[in-house]
């Protein structure tokens, strides 16, 4: 990718794009998490058990996993604009439907829904963003995730906010849609016309027909991209999954501390978001990608080799600040690959990557229940070693 220097200024409708890209990415990211600080509400309401709430919350993933790679059809037949407003509609309308859940069934399918549409909002935005950043001729990628992560932050502070005042779940969740419903076309408009080929330098073979036949050396690199996205996910769950177990069991920290490693993890992690264009192009997506494994695993590895409570805060942190820019720069890659569309790429390595939020905590927890929480956190490590190894895979290939 060419760099262009930042007294250059990207033309008035890339400005106009990056705004409203910003925006999906922003509704996005607050959406569901509006709904999270309302699950013990709703588990009380509909009688359900430990077991039956967190069957029904894992609809989500297993609807992105199920449906996930529709998304790559659907942005090349409606262009990743269009596709992630319309996707993002179909999140809106079904969160007012958790609030609705008569039953778990009822409520499993609206999770379910709402990970589905989530998977295809998430290429689209992520390709037309790829889109954007073309004409910028710099990165900018990771300014969208960390708008995301910031959005996510907002969506559990309003939505606990909400449910700690008293005020119904079903007007706050509905209120939410319906505004986020009328942000959405209103940017709609702000969005790059055109197909999703206009800016690539490779003309991204098969836009406009069909699919083409994908080189064996791409799928190679799409195979190394997905295991990469495993890793980074793996590392970005384990604060929200283990961060607090480890205080309170390893470490017999009191609650409000045991809350810190993830508070500390997605602190760093949207400071990371927010310098990571700059640090990206001052010294190429590689060598930010191979720092950053080394600074997700030996975060960890501080933490676990000095057990104690301020210890573990710290290197939560370097992890949160390690794991930062991996998750947007191995999308952007997976968007670039040469002979594959832009779509494709991202939905492909997006769907192989979401196996990493699934397989990494019930491995960690299978491997904490055989030997003790502090050795089984080792796997996290090992994961951030694993993107130092294959950092190679962010290369720019355009």
């Amino acid at each position: 990718m060419n760099v262009q220097t930042r007294t250059e200024s990207p033309p008035p409708e890339a400005r106009r794009a990056r705004v409203a890209v910003s925006t999906l990415f922003f509704v996005n990211g607050f959406t569901y998490t509006n709904a999270v600080p309302w699950l013990p509400v709703i588990k009380s309401q509909l009688g359900l058990s430990n077991a039956e709430l967190g069957l029904a919350i894992a609809a989500m993933p297993t609807g992105a996993i199920l449906t996930g790679m529709l998304a790559g059809p659907l942005i090349h037949w409606f262009g990743s604009g269009r596709t992630a407003v319309g996707t993002s509609l179909v999140s809106l309308g079904a969160l007012p439907f958790i609030a609705l859940a008569q039953n778990w069934w009822m409520l499993a399918a609206a999770l379910f829904v709402l990970g589905s549409a989530d998977a295809w909002t998430d290429s689209a935005q992520n390709s037309h963003g790829l889109r954007v950043q073309r004409r910028y001729k710099r990165t900018i990628i990771n300014t969208f995730h960390a708008v995301w992560s910031l959005a996510a932050v907002s969506g559990g502070l309003l939505g606990a906010a909400m449910a700690g005042s008293g005020v119904p779940i079903l007007w706050h969740l509905g209120g939410v849609s319906v505004l986020l419903l009328c942000v959405n076309l209103l940017v709609s408009r702000m969005l790059l016309p055109g197909p999703d080929s206009s800016e690539r330098e490779d003309g991204a073979p098969g836009e406009g027909g069909r699919r083409p036949r994908i080189p064996g050396r791409a799928v190679l690199l799409l195979v190394v991209l997905s295991v990469l996205l495993m890793f980074a996910g793996g590392i970005e769950d384990s604060a929200a999954s283990w961060g607090a177990v480890y205080m309170t069991s390893v470490l017999e920290a009191p609650l409000f501390l045991a809350a810190m490693p993830f508070v500390a993890c997605q602190a760093m992690m949207t400071l990371g978001r927010l310098v990571g264009d700059r640090v990206t192009d001052r010294f190429g997506a590689v060598a930010v990608g191979r720092a950053c494994g080394l600074l997700a695993g030996g975060g960890l590895a501080f933490a676990l080799l000095l057990p104690h409570p301020v210890t573990t805060v710290i290197g939560f942190g370097v992890m949160g600040l390690g794991v930062s820019t991996l998750f947007p720069l191995t999308l952007a890659a997976a968007g670039n690959v040469p002979g594959v569309r832009t779509g494709d790429g991202i939905t492909i390595v997006g769907w192989l990557g979401r196996a990493g939020f699934l397989a990494f905590p019930p491995l960690v927890g299978f491997l904490a229940d055989s030997s003790s929480m502090g050795a089984a956190l080792w796997v996290i490590v090992g994961a951030g070693a694993g993107a130092f190894l294959l950092a190679f895979a962010l290369r720019p290939r355009e």
